[in-house]
């Protein structure tokens, strides 16, 4: 009957929300950084060091990857499986697109507070370090993606010689990292403008809102290619609002469309002019391949 038809779509949409909504947790850094890097082999791009993710794949089990997502996404050969593991394990071409436009556009990160939403890898939070940005935030769905490869990115890439980190010209001129990183010292200063979060984002927002150590708004969010799910609009959209600051900018990269997904630039501007709560403007079109954009999202004056 209809009414059955009816409660039986309710109960299903019920179940896909409930699916997504994964509990919130700040991560610790751990106090001997050396056991961050333990095991991990890392390769280099555009200067920046990053997790071997086929190393991740052979090593990561066990209590290490709770979560089971890199057995998961290995045997399922996908790189989202809704609702268990959001991609973070790959760094995608939009983050990319993204660092070069903080390039060309001259994006100050000095003295920001900045949110690196959907982080994976974390490079576009690790510039923004490397910008001498005051706080750094880095947020990924997963848990295992935050302490297995967030985190030791993030580690490797403050470990000058026992200095800070420099700017992104000291970075250009010096000598590619090896693939064994050496012993982690002098980071520690660096480490402490971070924060590390996994969880789901309405989750995540209310966690760093109702804390003891509630954080500051943010100056700049940044993300990449988080909205490939139509499902996830809402939630994205209210944690931008309740966590950007109100004269802060949101830099987002993304396909034009997502096929068989269903997401895509046109489609999240849509939802976003009809919130009426922020204007957007498309910043940067990438024609190569599938068509990029990077989106720039702000409050209205009025809100």
């Amino acid at each position: 009957s209809p009414k059955l038809a009816a409660a039986k779509h309710q109960d299903e949409a019920a179940a896909k929300k409930n699916l997504y909504v994964k509990a919130a947790k700040e991560h610790s850094i751990p106090q001997d950084l050396n056991k961050v890097l333990e095991n991990k082999v890392m390769e280099t791009v555009l200067g920046l060091s990053y997790v071997k993710l086929s190393v991740v794949e052979m090593t990561c089990s066990g209590d290490a990857d709770s979560e089971g997502i890199v057995s998961k996404s290995v045997s399922s050969h996908s790189d989202l499986i809704p609702g268990v593991y959001e991609g973070g394990l790959k760094i995608w071409e939009c983050t990319f697109d993204l660092m070069d436009y903080f390039s060309e556009a001259e994006i100050d990160f000095t003295n920001k507070t900045v949110l690196d939403l959907g982080c994976g890898a974390g490079l576009l939070g690790i510039v923004a370090l490397q910008g001498e940005a005051a706080r750094v935030h880095f947020q990924d769905y997963n848990s295992t993606v935050i302490d297995e490869i967030t985190l030791p990115n993030v580690v490797a890439n403050c470990v000058s010689k026992g200095r800070r980190m420099g700017s992104g010209k000291d970075r250009k001129a010096s000598k590619p990292p090896s693939k064994r990183p050496r012993k982690a010292k002098g980071s520690p200063d660096v480490l402490n403008r971070c924060r590390f979060f996994s969880g789901e984002w309405s989750q995540v927002s209310q966690l760093l809102s109702n804390s003891n150590n509630p954080c500051l708004k943010y100056d700049i969010i940044l993300t990449s290619e988080t909205i490939y799910n139509p499902d996830y609009y809402s939630a994205l959209h209210d944690t931008l609002a309740q966590l950007l600051d109100r004269n802060g900018h949101v830099y987002l990269a993304s396909k034009v469309h997502y096929f068989g997904v269903g997401g895509g630039v046109y489609l999240f501007e849509k939802f976003i002019e009809d919130k009426n709560m922020f204007r957007t403007s498309m910043v940067k079109t990438i024609d190569q391949g599938l068509q990029r954009c990077i989106m720039e999202i702000a409050f209205k004056k009025s809100c």
